[in-house]
């Protein structure tokens, strides 16, 4: 359970950090902008974006190599699993012809007697 938790979480930060490092700009970007190209025109902003994308990078890549560390100790860890029928003591078996019957008189004091 916990493993396939971490398992998503690490998929989605993988995700998120690949598109975040996709949106942000180069720095030879800055330069083309100087000139009038218009590549500091961007959604967030000429100096928002850089703070935004950055933060967000590094809170993405902090998830990405917790959740790295934490699958890989995840992964050496020895499992033993254990069927309910083991944590049970085996019943010994007696042939059929040696089952212990009860007595007559084991449990006449339990069992009450008819009046006649």
């Amino acid at each position: 359970m916990l493993y396939t938790i971490l398992i998503t979480v690490h998929v989605l930060a993988t995700g998120g950090l690949i598109a975040l490092v996709l949106m942000q700009t180069g720095k030879g970007a800055e330069a083309g902008a100087a000139f009038g190209s218009g590549a500091s025109a961007t959604v967030f902003g000429a100096q928002g974006s850089a703070s935004f994308l950055t933060r967000g990078t590094a809170a993405l890549a902090t998830i990405f190599f917790i959740t790295s560390l934490s699958l890989a100790y995840l992964s050496t860890q020895e499992v033993s699993r254990k069927s309910v029928t083991d944590e049970v003591d085996p019943v010994q078996q007696v042939p059929a012809g040696e089952q212990e019957r009860p007595r007559p008189d084991e449990g006449a004091s339990d069992v009450p007697t008819p009046t006649e």
